[in-house]
């Protein structure tokens, strides 16, 4: 999705990329973005944004599908980034729909694989790109959605590749870092 989507002029494409000799199997989020406004549509005060989320997961004989991630401290992605302003989205079966648990993603090298990993604890739940208050700990037993969103509003072309997104209690495994955690309490 994008803000063609309300007529804007950024285009977005998610595309599974098949591995080769030297790339994994990925998925890639790439496109242009626009911040030029519709001019027949003047409600649309503001553009210049891409995102994609998985699909909510089909119904059971047992109620709604769901991820129950709660058992695990941290959500790993496995990234090539271009190093643009990147957010992490988490959506959970909460009291408000709309509410979204947000993370920026910080690519420590663009251009190359890395693992980084977000302590749950550590996202903050906006809803319409707004921060809420308060602000209650994410339902990680009732995980919906999964998406990334790119909204820095900077015209241009982006690109992200995304190898795999995972729960895990591990802190790394050679080629990751924290996005949560200080210097010190990485030297612990």
């Amino acid at each position: 999705m994008s803000d063609a989507d309300i007529g804007g002029f950024s285009k977005a494409t998610l595309e599974q990329v098949p591995a080769t000799a030297s790339e994994p199997t990925h998925a890639r989020f790439h496109g242009k973005i626009s911040i030029d406004l519709p001019p027949n549509k003047p409600q649309v005060q503001r553009s210049g944004y891409a995102a994609w989320r998985n699909k909510d997961r089909g119904p059971t004989i047992f109620g709604k599908s769901l991820w129950d991630v709660h058992r695990y401290s941290f959500l790993a992605l496995r990234i090539k980034s271009d190093g643009r302003k990147y957010f992490v989205n988490v959506q959970t079966e909460s009291i408000v729909y709309t509410d979204i648990h947000q993370h920026r993603l910080y690519a420590q090298r663009p251009g190359e694989w890395e693992t980084v990993i977000f302590d749950w604890s550590n996202f903050v739940r906006t809803n319409y790109g707004q921060v809420v208050e308060p602000q209650n700990e994410m339902m990680t037993q009732k995980v919906r959605t999964i998406g990334i969103g790119l909204t820095d509003r900077v015209p241009g072309s982006f690109d992200l590749s995304i190898a795999g997104i995972w729960a895990t209690n591990r802190m790394g495994d050679g080629d990751s870092h924290s996005l949560d955690r200080t210097k010190s309490e990485e030297s612990d």
